[in-house]
């Protein structure tokens, strides 16, 4: 078959495209990188106007004539490859906006790739009406509301996730909808909202490429290293503020036990060569499953703190703090988790074992391409 992937988040379809491309498939991917996380792509769209004087003028022409010029720039470059995006049996979008662009240019893109494509398919793997609603309805016990529930942020500093449930984006989800065969979840927060919708093709877990990415065996010699790798501009989304509280108590409680390595805003290639050295990688709060960041350091023999909730250990049928830490909202159990690590250390070398056992039989790469080959042909 050949497959082209539009977007990226996190090296997800990065993965997906070795995968396919190992079991014989041809596999193209557009996409902008991801902002600062540059991941590569087959054909590569440069967002502009998101800093400095430039990202000033963006703002100010978008309150004079409400339309975003890194938008439009970035609709310009796609339709420049047009020839490179035509005659796939099969197009997958990462996202509902899966370039990050506004509605309006992601429309347009959308109707040109069913136009000239056999068949349109959406992830579910990332912020979109559905997930969001279900989230602002409170139907998770916890989720990347939660800081704005709990007035730790204003609606002002969370406008870009609640404009997903905003009447123009309705629309723009309900397009989207009407031009997909179907949509595909890649793990249990993206799940639970998508359950009994009658285009959902079920969950397919997030693929890594367990030949590329190796276990890495870091005993501890000296001190139990806890890696902290910041996103700004999803500070409290994914719970940070805890994780910094707790590990200033860790800090201070286990001084001669632990080194602690906080980074901000790095690259991809960048963020996993520093965190290779830690035992322990402090991943987000509010989830109910593994992101792609943890699942690629739990494949490395990570002890991750992440989403692994009820749902999720019934799912796969495990134990809690079996293959990660389920990190809860609440800095004296993170304080806790992490005292029972640095205090019981065979812990962290038997539950970092079992991390990348847990990938290599439900994440590996071409398993994962195979399952999505099968969901294209139901």
């Amino acid at each position: 078959m050949k497959i082209l992937l539009v977007g990226e988040y996190s090296r997800l379809h990065n993965s997906l495209k070795e995968g396919l491309e190992a079991i014989g498939h041809q596999a193209t991917l557009i996409s902008s990188g991801d902002y600062f996380k540059d991941y590569p792509s087959d054909i590569k769209l440069h967002r502009k106007f998101d800093s400095g004087i430039g990202r000033k003028l963006k703002i100010g022409i978008y309150k004079i004539l409400r339309r975003d010029i890194t938008s439009i720039f970035l609709l310009k470059q796609f339709f420049k490859q047009k020839k490179h995006l035509k005659n796939y049996d099969v197009v997958q979008l990462i996202n509902e906006r899966p370039l990050g662009a506004q509605p309006e240019e992601e429309r347009k893109l959308i109707r040109f790739l069913k136009r000239h494509n056999a068949q349109l398919f959406l992830l579910c793997c990332g912020t979109d009406y559905l997930s969001v609603k279900y989230a602002y309805d409170k139907k998770y016990s916890y989720s990347i509301l939660t800081p704005l529930f709990e007035n730790k942020v204003s609606k002002k500093d969370f406008r870009q996730v609640l404009s997903y449930l905003k009447p123009s984006y309705l629309n723009h989800h309900r397009f989207v909808f009407n031009n997909i065969q179907g949509v595909i979840a890649t793990d249990m927060d993206y799940h639970l909202p998508m359950l009994h919708h009658p285009k959902y093709l079920g969950l397919i877990p997030n693929p890594i490429n367990i030949d590329k990415i190796k276990q890495i065996k870091n005993p501890i010699k000296d001190k139990i290293i806890i890696f902290h790798g910041i996103n700004r501009a999803n500070f409290f989304k994914k719970g940070n503020d805890l994780f910094e509280k707790a590990l200033k108590i860790i800090d201070e409680k286990y001084t001669d036990k632990v080194e602690i390595i906080v980074t901000e805003n790095l690259p991809y290639n960048k963020y996993i060569e520093i965190y290779n050295s830690a035992h322990i990688l402090l991943d987000q709060v509010y989830a109910y499953d593994q992101g792609y960041n943890a699942l690629e350091a739990m494949a490395k023999g990570k002890v991750v703190f992440t989403g692994a909730e009820k749902e999720f250990l019934d799912y796969y049928q495990l134990k809690e703090d079996e293959v990660c830490i389920n990190a809860l909202p609440d800095v004296d159990e993170l304080v806790r988790k992490l005292s029972w690590l640095i205090e019981n250390p065979a812990k962290i070398t038997e539950i970092g074992n079992n991390a990348r056992e847990f990938i290599e039989k439900h994440h590996d790469y071409k398993e994962v391409a195979e399952k999505y080959l099968k969901a294209y042909h139901r």
